[in-house]
């Protein structure tokens, strides 16, 4: 049996742009209905959303069968919840809160396997593997692993130039709100000031010769960030689209109802 190839890797390696969506409801067959939607990637997002390690397993193999790439975003740093998501299949990682490149290390470390990581194994239970099914799964694994740090705090911005550094992160994605948070302005990521460091880190992701991503629901800003060196960017979420369709929707037809009873009068 061949090993998967990661096409996500491959296509920020190639600086082809990749536009994204949050999945964070958790659920295999809303993820499957959003992988027929023309996007590049999917984010499962363990972090913020309620996914746990079946959930997301179940969305991997949702999306398995359609050309969509799918990344997980972790909870946090550990290296046991990594080591399960690695070995559920998970191949792109997105690490939230990263803020010094000895967190970096630790990280690419995490989703190696010896002697250049620490990576457990455990192949007869992994579906990376295929339960032992590809061959020579060993030589292979680590050249498919795509590590994302994510910078969002004061902090991270600090170190980014030293994170840029560590051979084996593939690529940095600028957190908005979370540094908006972090600089001061909480609740307001489009502040001047915010996005001047989105702009500035993306800049400098990408002279360093890294793929740089970034979040942002507006086309226009998100033109923008590209213009200046983004190459992935997630542009909504799932559940807010999902909410959103689902309030306009019933304000249109109460508005009606509204108008048919006012016109019986």
């Amino acid at each position: 049996m061949d090993m998967p190839l990661n096409q996500f890797k491959r296509a920020l390696a190639a600086g082809e742009t990749q536009i994204g969506l949050f999945l964070g409801m958790a659920n295999a067959y809303a993820a499957e209905v959003v992988a027929t939607a023309g996007f590049d990637w999917l984010l499962i997002d363990g972090e913020h959303g309620p996914n746990d390690l079946q959930s997301i397993i179940g969305q991997l193999q949702a999306l398995g069968q359609y050309p969509v790439k799918p990344v997980v975003r972790t909870v946090d740093h550990d290296t046991a919840r990594i080591k399960q998501l690695l070995d559920g299949g998970v191949q792109s990682l997105m690490v939230p809160m990263v803020e010094s490149a000895s967190e970096a290390e630790r990280l690419v470390r995490a989703m190696r396997y010896p002697p250049h990581g620490i990576r457990g194994v455990g192949t007869a239970l992994a579906r990376a593997a295929r339960w032992n099914g590809v061959e020579g799964y060993f030589g292979k694994a680590d050249q498919e692993m795509c590590l994302i740090v994510q910078i969002e705090s004061t902090a991270g911005l600090e170190g980014l130039d030293d994170i840029l550094k560590v051979e084996g992160v593939d690529a940095v994605f600028i957190g908005p709100s979370d540094l908006a948070a972090s600089m001061g302005h909480l609740g307001n990521p489009g502040h001047a000031d915010v996005k001047a460091a989105v702009e500035g880190a993306i800049r400098k992701i990408s002279a360093a010769g890294k793929a740089a991503g970034v979040f942002s629901a507006d086309p226009v800003a998100a033109a923008a960030y590209q213009a200046i060196g983004a190459s992935f960017l997630l542009v909504g979420v799932d559940a807010l689209l999902l909410r959103n369709s689902a309030v306009a929707l019933a304000d249109k037809f109460k508005k009606a109802d509204a108008g048919k009873t006012g016109a019986a009068y």
